[in-house]
């Protein structure tokens, strides 16, 4: 490595690399976890979901089961392969954190109840056209939503209010991405439900999609030492995350959470390769 590092107390170089960054492996074991990370936590989104979708399981057991699989799997990560240690929560951040979590888990619940006593069951049962078809659509349409409300939560002096709560820890990781206003979470995630329940996709759509979606909002928000490549001109990663948390507003664009596409083509996409936060 030629090129100095970003580290917690500031830049270092390569023979200071892996004494500042390091986790609790060895070089040749982080490599690999770094290679095989992501990989494998999207062919458990693809495993669960067409389980899910086949044996016709409850998407009330099944997401918030997989959720917290994913949140478990990313801080071992974390622990293993981590972007800076001094990023790690404490115990009583975790505590704190705990119970964002759940505030955060009702106003999901909420979000959800409140769309379906509003259109009823607006939603078909079963797939109208081929799965092939409805779960891209499903992710598309959810996903420009999301990202509209997320940057108009940026824009908007009101709404920044209950966004900006999810922007007051000064660290980047699984634990505090369950700090949130508990309205923001309703507005955001009742928007969105009810955007993909109006176009008509299917719940088994929906489900496979809220899956992926879950997955992917974690895995930007950890503080693990992966990268995507070029993937992060079709994904979000952590790379763009911790850019979007910047303090820096010249950076600091990224509202998708799960694609990166909308970012692309509405003006915000700000990742290079080897960038880092500028504070």
């Amino acid at each position: 490595m030629d090129e100095c590092e970003r580290a917690a107390d500031g830049k270092i170089c390569s023979s200071d690399y892996w004494v500042a960054r390091k986790g609790s492996v060895g070089k040749s074991a982080a490599r690999f976890l770094r290679m095989v990370a992501y990989p494998a936590l999207l062919l458990a989104v693809i495993l669960v979901g067409v389980f899910a979708v086949r044996q016709k399981w409850d998407p009330a057991w099944v997401s918030p089961l997989f959720l917290l699989g994913v949140i478990a799997y990313l801080v071992l990560l974390e622990r293993l392969i981590p972007y800076d240690r001094n990023w790690h929560p404490g115990k009583r951040e975790w505590r704190l954190y705990g119970i964002y979590f759940l505030l955060t888990m009702a106003g999901s619940g909420l979000a959800q109840l409140l769309v379906a006593l509003a259109i009823g069951l607006i939603s078909p049962a079963e797939p109208t056209y081929h799965l092939g078809i409805e779960i891209p659509g499903a992710l598309l349409t959810g996903s420009l939503a999301s990202y509209l409300v997320h940057r108009l939560g940026h824009r908007n002096p009101v709404l920044w209010r209950l966004h900006g709560v999810h922007h007051v820890p000064e660290k980047v990781n699984v634990a505090n991405n369950g700090v949130n206003h508990v309205l923001d979470i309703v507005l955001a995630q009742g928007l969105v439900q009810l955007a993909l329940a109006l176009v008509g996709f299917s719940r088994p759509a929906v489900l496979v999609v809220g899956l992926f979606v879950a997955a992917q909002g974690y895995f930007v928000h950890a503080n693990i030492d992966v990268r995507i490549g070029p993937l992060n001109h079709l994904l979000a990663s952590p790379e763009q995350h911790r850019l979007h948390h910047s303090t820096d507003l010249a950076e600091a664009g990224h509202y998708g959470s799960d694609l990166s596409c909308w970012d692309h083509l509405l003006g915000s996409f700000t990742w290079r390769p080897g960038r880092e936060p500028a504070a």
